[in-house]
């Protein structure tokens, strides 16, 4: 009988085999660990760079609204600009816009229905539509004359919303998506269109956008034509300032800034601003919307027109 002995060497080779590969594993996870490290701090220095363009775009869009306000008010107050341009060029950005006075908008608060119905004919709706488009947003705006008569709210009752019409001003152009009946496409298309912000039942027809001008009342395709060549005169007179149109601006005026860095990255905002003759401030904001990595959308030309 025979028994195999295990010498302290045979016992050796086994320990040291199993510290090999003990060794080999620990090498594995520390190679994993440092690529996980690799990407984390990759990451973490991509994330640091952008943030670092929000926080300088957001700054030079800053700048820019300040640059705006400042050619509005550097002017005497029966003589601003409307509208106009910027450029300007800081560190490793480019920075452009351009502003505008409310006025070239159809306020949703004081706009005839005659206007409203024009402009949701003029992106596409049917005339009859339109007219009760316009009757809706008229209703939503408007105080029921008595609780138990409101029959306004008892329309959207009868349509089973939880909700019924503000009876009061719009607060902002995004309300237009609760008003009743109106489809989501047109209310897409109509908002570059409208705002909050005017003040006046009377669109500046000098700065409006065509589909705006060619929604006023008894506009016709030549009488539009008339309007828009008359934009290129430098009279101040108004040959062709229809009913319901003015040439003034007001006080609320849209910014539109775009920074474009040299890394190809560009953010962009959209501010609406009070100027103001008094007080400490020159202008307070009302509305900021930045959109991040998106740009502007171009201004809006005369396409498509439809009446």
């Amino acid at each position: 009988m025979s028994a195999e002995l295990y010498t302290p060497a045979r016992v050796r080779k086994a320990s040291d085999g199993f510290i090999v590969v003990a060794v080999l594993w620990i090498l594995s996870a520390l190679a994993v660990l440092a690529t996980i490290y690799a990407i984390y701090v990759a990451n973490t220095a991509m994330a640091l760079a952008a943030n670092d363009d929000a926080v300088v775009a957001q700054g030079l869009i800053s700048a820019g609204v300040e640059l705006s306000a400042y050619q509005i008010l550097s002017a005497p107050k029966d003589a601003r600009p409307t509208r106009g341009r910027l450029a300007l060029r800081m560190g490793r950005a480019s920075v452009r816009g351009d502003f505008r006075a409310e006025t070239a908008r159809i306020d949703l608060n004081a706009a005839p229905k005659e206007l409203l119905a024009g402009l949701f004919a003029v992106l596409g709706a049917q005339p009859e539509d339109a007219q009760q488009y316009a009757e809706r947003i008229i209703g939503w705006r408007t105080a029921p004359a008595s609780e138990s008569r409101d029959g306004e709210a008892s329309l959207y009752r009868q349509a089973g919303l939880d909700y019924g019409p503000r009876g009061a001003p719009f607060a902002h152009v995004a309300e237009l998506w609760l008003v009743l009946g109106l489809p989501p496409a047109l209310v897409e298309r109509a908002l570059p269109y409208l705002t909050v912000f005017s003040g006046r039942a009377e669109i500046n027809i000098r700065d409006a956008a065509p589909e705006v001008v060619a929604a006023l009342p008894g506009m016709s395709p030549d009488g539009l034509a008339a309007a828009l060549a008359s934009r290129a005169e430098p009279t101040q007179g108004a040959p062709s300032t229809p009913l319901g149109t003015t040439t003034e601006g007001g006080d609320a005026v849209r910014v539109r800034v775009r920074v474009d860095f040299d890394n190809g990255r560009r953010l962009a905002a959209e501010v609406v601003i009070l100027v103001r003759d008094f007080g400490e401030d020159p202008f307070r904001v009302l509305s900021w919307i930045g959109d991040i990595d998106a740009p502007l959308p171009a201004p809006r030309q005369q396409t498509g027109l439809r009446r």
